[in-house]
């Protein structure tokens, strides 16, 4: 079984047992968190797409950890103008094991 669910503008494949990255979220390590954007909920060969969501279904996760990606630099750079900037960038993210799904 699995679901497709948005959270933070982005969509995620997930299912019983998956560990995922996700966008921040404002929650303590091992705390349980309820996505109820849900999509599209698959079980074998019976599959229900929302018209945008599912209704009743939700997918139950527990908080593991926060931490920051890799570092992105960038540069701008304009010839002959003197100009040159260099910067970087961590993004922030929230791990999560997903643990239930319950569909309607």
């Amino acid at each position: 079984m699995y679901a497709v669910i948005a959270t933070g503008g982005k969509q995620y494949r997930v299912s019983e047992g998956s560990v995922i990255r996700i966008e921040k979220l404002e929650a303590d390590a091992g705390t349980n968190v309820e996505f109820d954007q849900v999509l599209l909920l698959a079980n074998g060969d019976k599959v229900a797409v929302g018209t945008p969501l599912v209704a009743g279904g939700k997918v139950v996760a527990t908080v593991q950890a926060h931490g920051k990606g890799k570092k992105v630099t960038f540069v701008k750079f304009r010839r002959r103008k003197h100009y040159m900037r260099r910067g970087g960038h961590r993004q922030q993210y929230t791990e999560v094991k997903v643990t239930s799904i319950v569909g309607a």
